[in-house]
C-alpha cells in the first residue's frame, strides 16, 4: 500500500464526506457538549492544518493540528476509514503530524479523546507514541466523556 499524507485540498469532492462520516460516527458516543470534533468550517480556519492520508485517490484518514498558543498545539480530525483500520494508518499519520509540529519548533501536542470503549483504540495508539495523561488544556474543563493526553517534543 503506497500511502501518502499531503496537506488537505478543502475543494476535493470526497473530503467533505470523509470528515462528516467521522462526525457521525462521533455522534453515537457522547452527548452533543462532549463531543469536540471540528466540522468542516473549523477545519479551514487559518489556525488549523489538516492532513490527509490517501491511496490512491481513495482517502483512508485524516488527522490535523490546531493552534492552541505559541508553541503548543492540539491535535484534531484524527479518523482512519474503518474498513482501513489495523493497517497502521493512524501511526502514520500520527508520526506525520508530530515531525510538521517538530518542524516548526512546536513544543508540545495535546489531545481531547473520549473515554469510552470505543475510543480504546486511539487512547491506546497516543500512550505508544508518547502521549501521557494530563488535565484540560486550553478551554476544556473536566468531563466523565473525556480523556485528556499531552506530549513534549
Amino acid at each position: 500500500m503506497h500511502l501518502s499524507i499531503e496537506r488537505a485540498d478543502f475543494t476535493a469532492p470526497n473530503l467533505g464526506a470523509f470528515l462528516r462520516a467521522h462526525l457521525d460516527d462521533l455522534a453515537l458516543t457522547a452527548p452533543a457538549e462532549s463531543r469536540h470534533a471540528l466540522d468542516l468550517s473549523g477545519l479551514q480556519t487559518p489556525d488549523v492544518r489538516l492532513w490527509v492520508a490517501s491511496v490512491g485517490q481513495e482517502i483512508v484518514g485524516t488527522g490535523a493540528l490546531a493552534a492552541l498558543e505559541p508553541g503548543h498545539e492540539e491535535l484534531k480530525s484524527m479518523r482512519t476509514d474503518p474498513e482501513r483500520r489495523g493497517q497502521g494508518i493512524a501511526t502514520r499519520i500520527l508520526e506525520h503530524l508530530v515531525q510538521d509540529a517538530r518542524g516548526r519548533y512546536i513544543r508540545r501536542i495535546s489531545l481531547e479523546t473520549g473515554s469510552m470503549k470505543f475510543f480504546a483504540p486511539a487512547r491506546a495508539l497516543y500512550a505508544k507514541a508518547g502521549f501521557v495523561l494530563c488535565s484540560p488544556f486550553g478551554s476544556y474543563t473536566e468531563d466523565p466523556n473525556s480523556v485528556f493526553m499531552t506530549k513534549s517534543l
